[in-house]
């Protein structure tokens, strides 16, 4: 069995009154890679890849920081390491170029895709994705309709659609932090959990 321990550093959207910089930290046969973060959000010990969504978000100069003190910088690149495999796949947000990541270790399959616009085809039948929940009951838009954010009852529906077996809202924005507070779910997957490993075990 090929086993995968994912945990979530932080998931707060950007300015979170309450949650650290939407992260994670994937460990998997000695390999330690680390996707996104900031301040608040940072792995312990050593790393061997520091992954990042958008090379041009506000974090940038902290994450260059953070990086550098675990003797790495953050790239937005793939990753390669005996059966782990990181790849970087494009997602529509922005202006400017910015990914998610497909992680496939043996047979098992994790998707990192913290902020979208549309729901990226290519997580489809994933095992677990940890997916934006920066708007709650509508999309959030960038002026100028350059993009921006779907809405938890968006991708809800559309993993159900795309065949994804566990869904994990993990880039909480205000309106999802005040349906939190009003004791919403969504309707389809489940709130994260700062500092919890979700397990992903495959077949080699």
């Amino acid at each position: 069995m090929s086993l995968v321990r994912l945990t979530l550093l932080g998931m707060g959207a950007m300015n979170s009154p309450r949650f650290a910089p939407a992260g994670l930290l994937l460990r998997h046969g000695g390999r330690r890679v680390a996707f996104d973060g900031g301040p608040g959000a940072v792995p312990g010990g050593r790393l061997d890849a520091w992954l990042v969504t958008d090379e041009h978000s506000e974090l940038r100069t902290a994450l260059r920081r953070l990086a550098g003190e675990h003797d790495t910088e953050p790239a937005m690149a793939g990753y390669e390491s005996g059966d782990l495999r990181v790849e970087p796949c494009p997602v529509a947000h922005t202006s400017h170029p910015t990914c998610g990541y497909r992680i496939r270790a043996g047979d098992a399959v994790a998707v990192w895709a913290p902020e979208f616009w549309e729901f990226p085809d290519w997580a489809a039948d994933a095992d677990l994705m940890f997916a934006d929940a920066a708007g709650w009951d509508r999309p959030i838009r960038f002026r100028g309709g350059v993009g921006g954010h779907a809405s938890v009852q968006q991708t809800a529906e559309a993993a159900v659609r795309h065949g994804v077996r566990r869904l994990v809202f993990a880039h909480i924005g205000r309106p999802a932090i005040r349906a939190m507070d009003a004791g919403l779910r969504p309707p389809a997957g489940e709130w994260g959990t700062e500092r919890r490993t979700y397990e992903l075990r495959g077949s080699r």
